[in-house]
């Protein structure tokens, strides 16, 4: 399959979400250049957590935009890197966190041969990075076409 779930961002879909709420839009316009801007932390920082968050989020176009930022802002591809490996720890560690829920499940209810909380934990954690590679072959694939 060829085609991506996501159209890709070009100013066409930028004008058209722009004349369907107007006044929405320049709202959230300004709201986010106020939040990226410089303040108790840095610009660079806070595009180094959009980053991260945008890895949790798994949105494509969180991914591209907020990476250029960072670069834009002085980071680098070891900088971007960690903070990808922190999203994949949060992403992991909820997974993990929530295993508490599983776990509190009455016996009674549970099949006699019920999964193995450790094994579901560690498929879990491989499905995490799993994501995460394949977010950052992605983007780099990406950034390698357009370098060409």
């Amino acid at each position: 399959m060829s085609e991506s779930m996501y159209p890709p961002a070009s100013l066409d879909l930028a004008r058209k979400r722009r004349d369907l709420a107007p006044l929405i839009r320049d709202a959230f316009h300004a709201f986010s250049q106020l939040v990226f801007a410089d303040g108790a932390l840095p610009a660079k920082t806070k595009q180094l957590i959009a980053v991260a968050a945008a890895h949790i989020t798994q949105c494509p176009y969180c991914i591209q935009s907020h990476t250029k930022a960072a670069l834009k802002h002085g980071a680098n591809p070891k900088e971007i890197m960690e903070a990808i490996w922190v999203a994949a720890e949060m992403r992991a560690g909820g997974s993990y966190a929530h295993s508490a829920i599983s776990l509190t499940i009455p016996r009674s209810t549970r099949s006699s041969n019920a999964t193995n909380p450790e094994a579901v934990a560690w498929a879990a954690w491989i499905y995490v990075l799993n994501q995460t590679q394949t977010q950052e072959r992605s983007m780099l694939d990406s950034n390698s076409a357009k370098a060409k």
